[in-house]
């Protein structure tokens, strides 16, 4: 992969946490357009309606029962429906992500919104002119766009017709749908993510179980090596990159086995996606996992040539807190970690959601993957969700924003210039938008704030806050002026 010149600075967002337009221009659902707010200590719930008539609820990533139906119901808020209006206001939020300086955006396209019904159901061309806008747009405020094909989103008719990912017709689905991408897009984006944080699968207790979420896990991994392949076919410049949600982890104690678990558990959690992408291969302890967990993969031949073939370019990841981990019965507070359960490092402070707070651990890790790849880094998501308050006057003093993402940068520039070759950095998110976890509008995120609450209240405009005009600053002086 040829580097960019100059280092990438800007901001992450995605399709179905901020485009709204649920259902205009020939989109169709996704899971999320059924799901709820929830709060600081409950994930979001998905709303379906079951064979009997009855209401049911379910998290994320779980499938349908039998003979259910996801169908909206009038008591509940759906706050991915409006989004941030993003679909409409697009324009006026890229001149301010351009007013800040950005020399790149990532966002994800809604594959909803390019085949609403399949590759049997063609292609929407509304959809693809809308992503053609963006990034001509993008083009003309001179960044350079980082594009993520996928994050959990894939039509619900898809869902509906195939199952889910168990089922391989999901891989044909998922690359035709990148061909489109590629194909049409290769003039105005040569940087590309196949999918978001696929190791999410590894965080979440899927309620069908382990065989169901490896399986499914196998069968997007070589959804994204196929990707790769196409991309390359269609033009060899065009880099695609595997996007992993970090996992950096501690041992609780010095205890030899401690250090193991810790080791184990950054194997089992990340390794696994990274190790298989971006070396095209299983790694030896793949074996390991599969026994513990009762998983019996089935590999074909052409799928080991796909792994081989379809190797990334680079490694992209997130980064947002640190985890600990320990084979002794301790007495701690536990706290929340994406949306899991996990034992509070006494050394670090938490967000407000119950994230622990450790730039010294992004530094860290970013030693930790390039000591591991030796391939070029982008930083996709790296952000605060807090409470922000708006003043009498209207202004919004987010100094504890200011500080997070000062103290990663600074991690970021030492790693920068001990010669680790990561190319770009994008926060998460630029703008306020729909929380993936908790599907909340009051977890807030951004540099520039928008008027929605979880109740719904609000008008969606946009104001910027202080932590606006600092990461201008931080971007023109290249992250050397944090003050």
């Amino acid at each position: 992969m040829k580097l960019p010149e100059k280092f990438l600075w800007g901001g992450s967002i995605s399709a179905a946490q901020c485009e709204g337009a649920w259902d205009e221009d020939g989109r169709s659902p996704v899971q999320v357009d059924f799901g709820d707010p929830g709060s600081t200590t409950d994930k979001r719930r998905i709303h379906f309606l079951n064979a009997d008539g009855t209401k049911g609820t379910m998290r994320q990533f779980d499938h349908l029962p039998k003979g259910a139906k996801y169908v909206t119901f009038d008591d509940i808020r759906y706050t991915n429906h409006i989004g941030i209006d993003f679909y409409h206001r697009y324009k006026e939020d890229m001149a301010l992500f351009a007013e800040m300086g950005y020399t790149t955006f990532n966002t994800t396209i809604s594959w909803a919104r390019i085949f609403p019904h399949g590759v049997e159901g063609g292609v929407n061309q509304k959809g693809v002119e809308f992503y053609r806008d963006l990034f001509t747009l993008a083009r003309d405020y001179g960044m350079d766009p980082v594009i993520t094909l996928y994050k959990y989103d894939e039509p619900v008719y898809l869902e509906e017709t195939y199952g889910d990912w168990t089922n391989r017709e999901m891989i044909h689905q998922f690359v035709e749908f990148a061909r489109v991408c590629f194909t049409e897009y290769k003039d105005l984006v040569n940087k590309w993510l196949t999918f978001n944080e696929i190791n999410i699968l590894l965080h979440f207790d899927v309620k069908e179980g382990k065989q169901v979420a490896y399986t499914e896990l196998h069968n997007q991994m070589i959804a994204s090596a196929k990707a790769v392949q196409v991309a390359h076919e269609i033009d060899p410049d065009l880099a695609v990159g595997c996007m992993i949600a970090g996992f950096c982890c501690y041992p609780y104690t010095c205890d030899p086995d401690d250090v193991l678990a810790a080791h184990y558990a950054f194997q089992n959690k990340f390794a696994y996606c990274a190790d298989t992408m971006i070396r095209g291969y299983y790694p030896n302890y793949a074996t390991r996992i599969w026994k513990e967990n009762g998983v019996e993969l089935e590999i074909t031949e052409e799928d080991k040539e796909d792994l081989i073939k379809g190797k990334v370019d680079f490694l992209a990841y997130s980064y947002y807190m640190s985890n600990v981990i320990t084979t002794h019965d301790v007495e701690s507070d536990m706290i929340s970690s994406g949306g899991q359960g996990n034992l509070a490092n006494p050394y670090l402070k938490a967000s407000d959601w119950g994230w622990q707070i450790d730039p010294v651990g992004y530094e860290y890790f970013l030693h930790v993957l390039y000591d591991r790849y030796q391939i070029p880094i982008f930083d996709v998501e790296n952000g605060l969700g807090a409470y922000d308050t708006v003043e009498a006057d209207g202004s919004i003093h987010d100094d504890y924003r200011i500080n997070y993402h000062r103290e990663h940068i600074k991690s970021l520039m030492r790693a920068r210039d001990q010669g680790i070759p990561i190319f770009g950095y994008t926060t998460w998110g630029p703008i306020d938008l729909v929380s993936f976890t908790t599907g909340q509008m009051d977890k807030r995120y951004g540099f520039i704030y928008v008027d929605m609450n979880d109740k719904g209240e609000g008008d969606l405009h946009r104001a910027k806050k202080d932590s606006f005009y600092w990461y201008k600053k931080v971007i023109a002086s290249d992250g050397r002026d944090l003050d």
